[in-house]
């Protein structure tokens, strides 16, 4: 009788897992499938927006700038010792 009542749990689960796959996996995939249209198009769309919004002609816009090396003062920065090069 134990056989029979595992295999029929067996069997009711795997159609309950069988049934939530076909109702939860097309709209996962629809999903999935409309975020990555999305960020298809996006590089498109900042790239119109970048050409329709150009500056004028003439005009500089600086989009990165380096840090700057800090710049240290002699005495902190060690001992320099002159040496004369010998052939």
């Amino acid at each position: 009788m134990g056989l029979v009542k595992f295999i029929f749990i067996t069997i009711m689960v795997l159609w309950l897992i069988r049934l939530l796959l076909r109702l939860i996996f097309p709209l996962v995939l629809k999903n999935m499938f409309s975020k990555m249209q999305q960020s298809a198009a996006d590089p498109r769309q900042q790239q119109q927006q970048r050409q329709s919004r150009r500056s004028p002609e003439g005009s500089i816009n600086i989009d990165y700038v380096p840090p700057q090396a800090k710049k240290g003062n002699a005495d902190k920065l060690g001992d320099f010792v002159e040496y004369e090069e010998v052939k």
